[in-house]
C-alpha cells in the first residue's frame, strides 16, 4: 500500500533521546552558540559595509559568504531550540521541507561562495595587472547573484520531487529533516531524484572543486616563481578560505557518510554532533578565520571595538 506524503500531517525526528534536566545545558549551549553566530557575523558585515577601504571584491565575497552563514544557521538554531525542550519531536510536512530546502541551499550557496572566492583569488595573484579591469561591478554583482539564484533554483526543482514521492512512513532517523532519509522512506520509483541527484553532484560539487583545484594550482606555480611579498600575499589571503573549505568538506563529508552508511554502532550524542556540525561549526568558524586572519578586517574590528569602550 503506498501513501503520499501530502496524507502525512508531519514527520516524526527519531534521533532525540530523553535527556532528563540535561536538555536545559543543552539549550544553553546552543543558545549561546547561536547568539554569538549571530554577533561574529552581524558585525563582520556591519565593518565590511561600514569601511569604505573594504568596498573591495574580495571583502564583497566575504559579506555574501557571512549573510549565507546567517540565513543557513537561522534555518537550524531556532528549530533546535525549540525541538531540545520538547517531549514530542514532530515536524510540520510543510515545515520540514522548508527546512531541507533552507538546509540544501545553504550549502550549495557556501561551496559556490568559496568557489567564487578562490576564482577571485586566482585573479587577483595570477592577474594582478589586469585584475580591476577584469574584476567589475557588474561581474561581481553577477558572481554575487547568480550563486544565490542558481541555489535557490535547484533546491526549488528538488523540492518538488521530494514532496511529490509516495512514502510508506514519516519516521526520519535525524534531530533535522532531510532529504535523503526522505527518500529512503519512499514506496514509489525514485529514478527521476536520482538521475537530478547525479546532475547536482556534478553541476554544484565536482564542478566547483575542480576550479577550485585549478586556481589554487595556478596560485601555487606563482607563488613558487614569483616574489617574497607575492607569496606573503597568497598566504595570508588564501590560508583563511583553505580553512573554510576543508572545514566545510569535513562537515559535508561527515553528513555523507552518516545518510549513506548504517551508523547503528557510533554513539548516539556523535552521530548528531557530525550530523550538524557543517550547519553548526561553519557559520561559527568562517566569522573567527576571516576576522582573526585578515590583517585589514582585524585592525578595522579592533578600531571600531575600542571606540565603542
Amino acid at each position: 500500500m503506498t501513501i503520499n506524503s501530502s496524507h502525512f500531517s508531519n514527520f516524526i525526528l527519531a534521533a532525540y533521546f530523553d535527556s532528563g534536566l540535561l536538555k536545559y545545558l543543552f539549550f544553553l549551549i546552543v543558545m549561546s552558540l547561536y547568539v554569538l553566530m549571530l554577533m561574529s557575523n552581524v558585525f563582520l558585515i556591519k565593518v565590511i559595509c561600514g569601511n569604505r577601504s573594504l568596498h573591495e571584491p574580495m571583502y564583497i565575497f566575504l559579506c555574501s559568504l557571512f549573510v549565507n552563514e546567517l540565513y543557513g544557521s537561522t534555518a537550524v538554531f531556532p528549530f533546535l531550540l525549540v525541538h531540545i525542550l520538547r517531549d514530542v519531536h514532530t515536524v510540520p510536512t510543510s515545515l520540514c521541507f522548508l527546512q531541507i530546502f533552507c538546509g540544501h541551499s545553504y550549502a550549495l550557496m557556501e561551496v559556490l561562495t568559496l568557489t567564487v572566492m578562490s576564482y577571485d583569488r586566482y585573479l587577483a595573484i595570477c592577474h594582478p595587472l589586469q585584475y580591476h579591469t577584469r574584476m567589475t561591478r557588474n561581474r561581481i554583482a553577477t558572481l554575487i547573484a547568480v550563486p544565490w539564484f542558481y541555489s535557490f533554483l535547484i533546491c526549488f526543482v528538488m523540492i518538488s520531487l521530494s514532496s511529490s514521492l509516495h512514502l510508506c512512513g514519516n519516521i526520519i532517523d535525524k534531530v533535522l529533516c532531510d532529504n535523503y532519509p526522505i527518500i529512503k522512506l519512499a514506496c514509489s520509483d525514485t529514478t527521476v531524484l536520482n538521475i537530478y541527484g547525479l546532475i547536482i553532484t556534478f553541476t554544484s560539487v565536482l564542478l566547483p572543486v575542480m576550479l577550485i583545484l585549478y586556481s589554487y594550482m595556478r596560485i601555487l606555480k606563482v607563488c613558487f616563481s614569483g616574489s617574497k611579498q607575492t607569496r606573503h600575499k597568497a598566504v595570508s589571503t588564501c590560508t583563511p578560505h583553505l580553512a573554510s573549505l576543508l572545514n566545510f568538506t569535513l562537515g559535508a563529508s561527515f553528513e555523507v557518510i552518516q545518510s549513506r552508511f548504517n551508523m547503528s554502532r557510533v554513539p548516539n550524542m556523535l552521530r548528531i554532533f557530525l550530523s550538524l556540525y557543517f550547519l553548526t561549526c561553519q557559520p561559527l568558524f568562517n566569522p573567527l578565520m576571516y576576522g582573526l586572519n585578515i590583517s585589514k578586517i582585524r585592525t578595522l574590528c579592533k578600531q571600531l571595538l575600542f571606540t565603542k569602550m
